[in-house]
């Protein structure tokens, strides 16, 4: 996919959100087809705000080299940054180009990347916004930020806990190991932390190195984006809320 045709072919219409969601209900049993429909979604919706051909990208949570392999293609010389050596390995030996390490301390240089996205990524992590500006400071001036997280107030706030977590974290993950015989993935309070969409939304207008672009739920048709007009409801509907950012 070049990144021209990413533009062209991605719209935040109905069609798409249907599309995501059929992948999310597929994660468990066949996790090839729901990361390889949200990296190429990704590079759609990235591909809105700036150009990826010949980018420099720096991927804070990469992973096991979905996203590597969708970039790429569009044109990005990607690189990524991962703290869990288990998600890197995901499809056998880590990627090349990245790099074990935590987003919350980036051993990346300052101003050094044209693009630094994130996606899913800071609800995993005890200091989001100390994340958030760490992407911020390896982005060159004039440079794109990208970051998408689930709210925890949302239905898929506590993950594979979930919705059992608007009772409480905790409650939800003792009730999971009690249903399945083994820990959740996302333990909280040690991988899964709860954060809110008017703090990103907070972050976002009042970081001094960035001007805020766009601040859209990620998975919504665009017709649907005035949710985030209404707080309160906000962070039940949203779902999952993408910012974008250029570095001033």
């Amino acid at each position: 996919m070049t990144n021209a045709t990413a533009r062209r072919g991605w719209r935040a219409d109905l069609g798409r959100s249907v599309r995501l969601l059929r992948a999310f209900g597929v994660e468990q049993s066949d996790p090839d087809r729901f990361y390889e429909t949200l990296a190429e979604d990704s590079v759609g919706q990235l591909s809105e705000y700036v150009g990826l051909d010949g980018a420099l990208m720096l991927d804070v949570g990469g992973g096991p080299g979905y996203f590597a392999d969708a970039f790429r293609r569009a044109g990005a010389a990607y690189f990524a940054v991962d703290s869990d050596l288990g998600e890197l390995s995901g499809r056998g030996a880590p990627a090349p180009g990245t790099v074990l390490g935590s987003g919350m301390a980036l051993p990346v240089a300052d101003e050094s990347v044209d693009v630094c996205f994130s996606s899913n990524v800071l609800e995993h992590v005890p200091d989001p916004w100390l994340m958030a500006g760490e992407m911020v400071r390896v982005t060159r001036p004039g440079g794109t930020v990208f970051l998408s997280y689930t709210g925890w107030w949302g239905p898929h706030g506590g993950h594979e806990t979930a919705p059992w977590h608007y009772l409480g974290g905790h409650r939800a993950a003792g009730r999971y190991q009690r249903r399945t015989g083994r820990p959740p993935k996302n333990r909280f309070g040690e991988s899964l932390f709860p954060i809110t969409v008017a703090s990103g939304l907070r972050w976002a207008r009042t970081c001094p190195d960035v001007d805020l672009v766009a601040a859209v739920p990620r998975y919504h048709p665009r017709w649907a984006y005035g949710v985030l007009a209404v707080p309160g409801l906000r962070e039940v509907v949203t779902w999952n809320l993408v910012l974008v950012l250029r570095r001033r």
